[in-house]
This record gives structure tokens, C-alpha cells and sequence, in this order.
């Protein structure tokens, strides 16, 4: 399995979206460099809040870019970045990967799949309406999260746009991806 890097994105500060940049740095065990949310312990606001001594297992957001252009079919206009993503993707089913799939980025970086993003209310902040396409239900009523995966560095690099992504399955029995 495998796809390309569209875009990457960062942000020094808090804010729903991050600016779109030539290449970004993934220091190992740590994030994208620079980023509000890099770091080994926990820095999402709601959950420092819970507990700031948690490892932080959101260090890096894909979002595949497939989703521009599904929500796009409902009048939705949203680009690489503006969901908070640092990695956008193409080609790769970024939500069928199991829980520690490595995906390795570029020449060297290497991130581990640690689960699904949790989307929050700030989604509809940023457009009314975007958050129930981006967490809906399947035919069997279970609820399905579109809004990208979550990952930690195993190994450092420097990751740009048109960047080649190869997924490296881990042994089985698979877990399916869960929020965190």
C-alpha cells in the first residue's frame, strides 16, 4: 500500500488550521518541529487538562485528500491544512490501516499509526455543518470518523510535498483503528 504527501502543514500557535509549508521536520519521538501540538506528553488542550503526563499519541494528523473533495460534493470547500493536518495525502487509505502500521515518509521518517482523529466541534467553527460529514454512520449504524489519523515519529525526517508513503502492515492478528 502506498500513496504521496500533497501537502504538509504547521503552527507555532493554537488554531484550528495550519499553514501549508515547503517541508516539515520530524524530530524522533517528538512531532513536527515547531508545532503547537509536538511533544512526548500530551498537548491537546482538552487532554492536558485530564492529565498532562499522558504520552502524546497525536504528535502527527494525516488526512487523506480524498475527503476535499467527498465533502466538496456537498458544497463543502476545504484545502491542505484547514482541518489542522500536518501530512495530506493522496492514494493511500489512510482509515483502513490497523493500529501500528509504519508508514515511512520521504528518505528516513517513519511514523507509527496510533489510532483515529477524534474530531470536535470546532470542525462546524470552521464550517457549519462539516462535522457530521466528517463523523458519520455506516449501513450497520456504527459510527465512522473521516477526519484523518493520528501518529507518533519513530524515526526523524524531513517530509515535503510529492513525497512518496509506503505502509508497512504490522503482524496480525490487526486492530482496527480506534480514537485517541
Amino acid at each position: 500500500m502506498s500513496g504521496r504527501v500533497t501537502a504538509v502543514s504547521s503552527n507555532g500557535e493554537y488554531s484550528f488550521t495550519k499553514p501549508n509549508r515547503d517541508s516539515i521536520t520530524l524530530p524522533a519521538g517528538v512531532g513536527v518541529e515547531g508545532d503547537v501540538h509536538a511533544g512526548v506528553t500530551v498537548k491537546h488542550r482538552s487532554r492536558v487538562a485530564q492529565d498532562p503526563t499522558r504520552p502524546n499519541l497525536r504528535q502527527v494528523h494525516l488526512i487523506h485528500e480524498e475527503l476535499f473533495a467527498e465533502v466538496g460534493e456537498d458544497g463543502f470547500q476545504v484545502a491542505p491544512g484547514e482541518l489542522g493536518e500536518n501530512i495530506t495525502t493522496r492514494g493511500i487509505d489512510l482509515l483502513g490501516l490497523p493500529t501500528g502500521t509504519l508508514l515511512r515518509i520521504g528518505d528516513s521518517a517513519v511514523l507509527e499509526v496510533t489510532g483515529l482523529r477524534n474530531p470536535c466541534i470546532q470542525i462546524d467553527a470552521f464550517q457549519e455543518g462539516l462535522l457530521k460529514r466528517v463523523v458519520g454512520r455506516d449501513e450497520a449504524g456504527n459510527v465512522v470518523h473521516k477526519a484523518g489519523i493520528m501518529s507518533v515519529v519513530r524515526e526523524g525526517g524531513v517530509v515535503r510535498p510529492g513525497d512518496a508513503i509506503a505502509a508497512e502492515l504490522p503482524a496480525g492478528p490487526y486492530r482496527a483503528l480506534e480514537r485517541v
